[in-house]
């Protein structure tokens, strides 16, 4: 893929006509700033982008994945468990 820095595209902005997708490149920091892409193909990426943010909305939480698991019965319990481990814990220690 062509590297191109943002001086460069500042100082001759015409170099950006010969190709079709061009990586910017910050040349001080070393750094990957953005791409340019040909207009034709903002079709294709506006696609993608609305694929990626589908599947990001669709896909389950670790909490709700898990929720299918528990017992029912047992759920009631779990409020706050967490909490009476840790004080649980730190008055052992305190004793100890």
């Amino acid at each position: 893929m062509t590297q191109i820095s943002i001086s460069d595209i500042q100082r001759n902005l015409h170099k950006l006509n010969d190709f079709d997708i061009i990586e910017v490149v910050d040349k001080k920091r070393n750094k990957v700033k953005g791409y340019f892409i040909e207009g034709k193909y903002a079709s294709h990426v506006e696609e993608v982008a609305e694929k990626l943010k589908t599947l990001k909305k669709s896909r389950p939480t670790a909490a709700g994945m898990l929720s299918r698991y528990a017992r029912p019965e047992e759920r009631e319990g779990e409020e706050g468990a967490w909490r009476r481990h840790v004080v649980a814990r730190y008055a052992q220690e305190q004793e100890g």
